[in-house]
């Protein structure tokens, strides 16, 4: 679906990935409905926007707040009079800590951004976006939603629901006019451990390598999400790190899971 002159609506739009579909977007064209959390993000965003912040409008919403976001289609819809389509960007990790040692409340808090969030937006939008000519819907997954990664076991748990349920989707729409993707980002510079109130591990400088892989830029994360939404494709791998063990998972995943828990040990310590 070629965004130009779509309405598109993002979660997540406070920053990262999120903010950076946001500028894409419009620069291609679109217009934006932008949702997240903390209405000084949103605030910034418009600021950074510039002129082009009269494509965008802002929706302060906690996406776990399933009443909420019943009401966020009408809002959007007298904002911009229809809409075309959805990314669920908005994502939260956890303490690098193992299941053992993770709190309840930890756990519930991960898994209802991640994908209850996911799941209400989709519920909400899903009839609207049946109705328009040509839609997309598109859920940002996770490297960890398809691989095992020590330290982030539930973040990855809740990711690997969203792409279940994107496949799913993706099934149950192949007769419609809604196209289904879902983003499988690699390492990226953002700041979310940050949003997450998670505190980043401590490395000690003797463990510390150069990554194998550049961390990716969100603004180019957003290039590629968006060229994929524009080519329809099903899934969506941002980085070279999410596509070298995508493949190498499928070949071998004792190998890879042996390989990505050596990677992360310092991080556990």
């Amino acid at each position: 679906m070629k965004v130009q002159e779509k309405v598109i609506v993002v979660t997540g739009a406070g920053g990262g990935i999120g903010g950076a579909l946001v500028e894409e977007l419009v620069h291609r064209g679109a217009k934006v409905a932008a949702v997240d959390l903390r209405e000084e993000s949103l605030a910034a965003l418009q600021d950074k926007l510039g002129d082009n912040a009269a494509h965008v409008s802002t929706h302060a919403l906690n996406i776990t707040d399933r009443e909420a976001v019943t009401h966020l289609p009408n809002t959007v819809l007298e904002a911009h009079g229809q809409v075309d389509g959805v990314i669920n960007c908005a994502g939260i990790v956890q303490p690098f800590v193992r299941i053992n040692d993770l709190d309840y409340d930890v756990i519930e808090r991960v898994m209802n951004v991640n994908f209850y969030g996911t799941l209400y937006m989709t519920k909400a939008f899903l009839p609207h976006l049946l109705k328009r000519p040509e839609a997309h819907l598109v859920n940002v997954s996770s490297m960890g939603g398809f691989l095992p990664v020590p330290g982030q076991s539930m973040y990855g748990a809740s990711k690997a629901a969203v792409k279940l349920l994107t496949e799913g989707l993706y099934a149950e729409l192949l007769d419609t006019n809604v196209h289904v993707s879902v983003v499988f980002p690699g390492a990226t510079e953002t700041n979310i451990t940050g949003n997450s109130h998670v505190k980043a591990p401590n490395v000690p400088t003797s463990d510390s390598k150069q990554p194998s892989f550049p961390m990716l830029k969100p603004q180019e994360a957003a290039r590629i999400i968006v060229n994929g939404i524009e080519k329809n494709k099903p899934q969506i791998f941002t980085g070279k790190d999410s596509k070298l063990m995508n493949k190498l998972y499928r070949l071998n995943p004792v190998f890879a899971t042996k390989f990505i828990t050596k990677q992360m040990k310092a991080l556990l310590q």
